[in-house]
């Protein structure tokens, strides 16, 4: 019995950052260790809200507190179809990532996959706040590079975080997205190119990068791209 409450307290933990199926792989397996630091090259994703900071003061909190409930529900949604990892949501800020802690052979696709499906959802959710008066969207920012992974924080309270100029990368392209725009890095296209259609946005300077970085807004996945599968967690 003792055991058995454990391995739910191991599961109910992991399960804040990582998808059901990868929590559920780990307190099986009884190996942790894959969330000690490590650098992993991920696939990064940094999706907020267009208009919050107008509709914040527009609202009353409850009300507040039914969009985020709203827009939280559709990307945990993801998170589970997709094996998406998720290093933090705050507010209307949400930032999730691929290719750890479990390795991916598609990360960058598996990426661009959920953040076009993420677009066909937020429409038909952002549609059902214009009925009720509220003008939000969504942008996404997406990158592909290297970080430190790993679980960070106390014995209380942690979280599973990259870090890494890859989240910086994705966050502030995020900032430049128009609303249902997806922005990706030129590193990351050259992973997808065959895979998705995308039309060339020029270069950005970037708060934090001395160079200009060039980006593509994501279009959609072209037919013949090969479908994102399940991870194997046997």
């Amino acid at each position: 019995m003792r055991t058995q409450l454990e391995q739910l307290e191991r599961l109910q933990r992991l399960r804040r950052f990582l998808s059901p199926q990868l929590a559920e792989a780990i307190v099986s397996s009884g190996d942790e260790s894959i969330l000690r630091s490590h650098r992993r090259q991920v696939a990064m994703i940094f999706v907020d809200l267009r208009g919050w900071t107008t509709f914040v003061d527009a609202v009353e909190p409850e009300e507040l507190m039914r969009v985020l409930r709203e827009f939280h529900d559709t990307i945990g949604g993801l998170v589970r179809r997709f094996d998406a990892t998720v290093g933090f949501i705050e507010g209307d800020g949400v930032q999730l990532f691929f290719n750890d802690p479990i390795e991916v052979p598609d990360a960058a696709l598996r990426a661009i996959r959920l953040g076009c499906t993420l677009r066909h959802e937020m429409a038909e959710l952002t549609a059902r706040w214009q009925k009720r008066g509220y003008d939000l969207d969504f942008g996404a920012g997406m990158a592909l590079g290297y970080a430190t992974c790993g679980e960070v924080g106390f014995e209380e309270r942690s979280d599973y975080a990259a870090v890494g100029a890859v989240t910086n990368l994705a966050s502030r392209l995020a900032d430049e997205a128009a609303a249902g725009q997806i922005l990706i890095t030129q590193r990351l296209y050259a992973e997808v190119g065959d895979e998705v259609e995308v039309q060339p946005m020029g270069e950005f300077r970037l708060k934090g990068f001395q160079r200009p970085v060039a980006a593509f807004d994501v279009l959609g996945i072209r037919e013949h791209a090969s479908e994102t599968r399940p991870l194997q967690t046997s």
